[in-house]
């Protein structure tokens, strides 16, 4: 059974809210401002985080920045709840790390739907992370100085986004949304600024990571597509020998050649 807290400061909303997430079978708990929401996150180590940005001691915003600066919570997904609507409200949201927005008022439907969607990709992801390996930092220098994004004004937000989740499973959609742009638009805005798509830049800066994986680790081929955002590790084996010219495995080995020489 999931567990969900929801971090509401209406009385109303938030007993809505649980009750309908009781009903579908959820373990739930409730927070009636930001401070004690992360408390709750703290203490009970929820699954997903409902989350309202206009609150009274902490706001949304604080509570998702506070909550990452800690291991133990970092990582739990969080939806942001809120009655504002404009696109600079979304984007500074989504590239602080929030995981999707909804707006006030929402129908059940879409409130189930996102918290689903949001659920069965973490499985996703603690499915595809589930060896001992753990991904690299998205800080790394070693690996930064190795990769970088071009320094396009209109696209700090997109590569901030990448760079933060490119371990997990995401895509297009995720990082369109993260940025408060339709898929199409994000689509010919690259294509213009940088002659690449999304999917180029999110497989680019795992090919990055992963060539790291390799040269410094002993982990699998699996383990390695795994700890970088890959679910199948055919997948990433294909998608390295296409940038590379080599099976990864290869490219192992020959990087040990070098640097015994």
């Amino acid at each position: 059974m999931s567990k969900i807290l929801v971090i509401e400061d209406e009385l109303r909303t938030r007993q809505i809210f649980l009750h309908c997430l009781q009903l579908e079978g959820f373990e739930v708990f409730g927070a009636e401002n930001g401070r004690i929401g992360i408390e709750q996150a703290r203490r009970q180590r929820p699954d997903l985080i409902i989350c309202d940005i206009m609150m009274p001691e902490v706001d949304g915003y604080g509570v998702l920045h506070i909550l990452q600066q800690d291991p133990q919570t970092a990582r739990i997904p969080l939806i942001f709840l809120t009655a504002k609507v404009a696109k600079q409200d979304v984007r500074q949201g989504m590239v602080l790390g929030a995981d999707d927005y909804l707006t006030k008022p929402c129908t059940v439907n879409e409130f189930l739907t996102a918290i689903n969607a949001r659920l069965r990709k973490q499985a996703l992801w603690r499915r595809s992370s589930s060896s001992a390996l753990p991904a690299p930092s998205p800080t790394d220098t070693t690996l930064t100085d190795e990769f970088q994004y071009p320094n396009q004004a209109k696209l700090t937000a997109v590569f901030a986004f990448i760079e933060a989740h490119y371990a997990e499973p995401i895509e297009l959609t995720d990082v369109a949304r993260a940025v408060g742009y339709s898929p199409a638009y994000l689509t010919t805005l690259l294509r213009k600024q940088t002659g690449r798509s999304v999917k180029d830049w999110i497989t680019e800066r795992r090919m990055a990571a992963a060539r790291r994986l390799l040269r410094n680790s002993q982990a699998s081929i699996k383990q390695i597509g795994q700890a970088v955002g890959y679910v199948d590790p055919a997948y990433f084996a294909r998608h390295f020998r296409q940038r590379h010219g080599i099976p990864p495995l290869l490219w192992r080995e020959q990087q040990g050649s070098f640097f015994q020489a």
